[in-house]
């Protein structure tokens, strides 16, 4: 239970980072509200799921969740330029989040 919790705390991360930026620096209401909800739900997940887990491979997922995801959305819908290298990149966080899963 507290990977699934884990990965949706991530997936989080990504939704409370990406609606910091629309925020136009809290100017914004309804972005400032989403982050305000999804850095709270996110937070809250990452404390349930380190009660089970080790908080360096915990904390580790979490954030490679979150910035696959945030990079990811910012390259398909807000213009963020997309390269090959950028790509690997990526792809080696994720590698590195299915590693820590895999001999946790």
């Amino acid at each position: 239970m507290a990977w699934i919790v884990l990965i949706v705390s991530g997936v989080l991360e990504a939704v409370w980072a990406t609606a910091l930026g629309k925020s136009a620096g809290f100017t914004r209401l309804w972005p400032t509200v989403v982050f305000g909800v999804a850095l709270t739900a996110s937070m809250s997940g990452l404390a349930y799921a380190l009660r089970d887990l080790p908080v360096g491979t915990g904390y580790a997922v979490w954030v490679g969740i979150g910035a696959v995801l945030t990079v990811t959305y910012a390259m398909v819908f807000d213009g963020e330029a997309f390269s090959v290298v950028k790509l690997l990149l990526l792809a080696g966080i994720v590698g590195s989040v299915v590693g820590l899963k895999v001999l946790h």
